[in-house]
């Protein structure tokens, strides 16, 4: 069972997009006939989501060029009172972006992890493939996107339906991975062995919190605020998010040995996930990570299970 999941981490997930496109026109084929379950957080929802609609990569990767600044144009320097972003214009560009589709309408394998935090629980958004606990299937696609990418102070809580708010899945499941192989075990019946998983990163961050003299760490050490482009910086968050992605592959090599394909680079510095200046570059890495793990990336579509 071959089955794709891509990391959370907001603009950066161009970097995804961009080796998603190359390995579709590498063999010629869209995605989502590639494999078998399709997984992605957050950003990788919006991803995972169009790949299942059959969205062409290239086409992907152009509407997050257009639509990045929108998107991110603060409505608070720093979400104290209020979230630092309005989600009106993601909103609206998921709906229009996926349209009517629920995840009644979806038959191929599809797990978006989000959070209900109105319980206080981890959840994933299923599509109609069966599986016992997929309760929600009237549940817009769009809809379940936007709770995926729902991330704390920059992004306010999604309301499905007056049932409960939902939030980022980034907050447990930034790498989707081992929600991938819980699946996998516990509703296909596969063994370790049956299970091929190729995992996304959106980019190694170096996020530095340099040692100083105030041991009192508050807010603004967490969130920092950069005079220059008034407004705050996710430090904390990004810093979670790659925790929580890093943790995850390493669990998964150990389980999954050459099964695992983890496709991630290091950054070299700190791109905050709302950074809209870093999307050329960020193309432009993927591209060539793509080349330099290009055999990898063949073997694995080659290598029958």
């Amino acid at each position: 069972m071959k089955m794709l999941c891509i990391d959370g981490g907001g603009i950066r997930g161009v970097f995804a997009i961009s080796i998603l496109k190359e390995i579709e026109q590498e063999f010629k084929k869209p995605i989502v006939e590639l494999f078998d379950v399709i997984a992605g957080t957050s950003t990788g929802a919006i991803v995972a989501a169009s790949i299942i609609m059959n969205n062409k990569m290239t086409d992907v990767l152009n509407l997050y060029r257009k639509n990045g600044a929108k998107i991110f144009i603060p409505k608070a320097k720093i979400g104290l009172f209020k979230s630092v972003y309005s989600d009106e214009y993601l909103r609206s560009y998921l709906q229009d972006a996926f349209g009517h589709i629920t995840l009644k309408d979806i038959r191929k394998p599809l797990l978006i992890p989000a959070v209900n935090v109105t319980k206080g629980r981890p959840y994933i958004h299923r599509s109609n493939y069966g599986h016992h606990l997929s309760k929600d299937m009237d549940v817009k696609l769009w809809d379940a996107v936007l709770s995926s990418c729902s991330a704390p102070v920059y992004f306010p809580p999604n309301n499905i339906d007056n049932k409960y708010l939902s939030i980022d899945g980034g907050l447990w499941a930034n790498n989707p991975s081992m929600v991938c192989i819980t699946e996998a075990l516990s509703h296909f019946n596969k063994e370790l062995s049956d299970i091929q998983i190729m995992s996304v990163g959106t980019g190694l961050q170096n996020i530095d919190f340099t040692i100083d003299d105030n041991k009192y760490w508050g807010v603004k050490k967490w969130l920092p605020f950069q005079l220059s482009s008034m407004k705050v910086t996710p430090k904390l968050i990004d810093l979670a998010l790659n925790l929580s992605s890093e943790s995850v592959s390493f669990h998964c090599s150990q389980l999954l040995k050459s099964n695992y394909l983890r496709i991630n680079q290091d950054l070299g510095k700190e791109v905050p996930f709302d950074d809209i200046t870093s999307i050329g570059s960020l193309i432009e890495l993927g591209q060539k990570v793509f080349q330099e793990q290009k055999s990898e990336i063949t073997h694995f579509f080659n290598e029958k299970l």
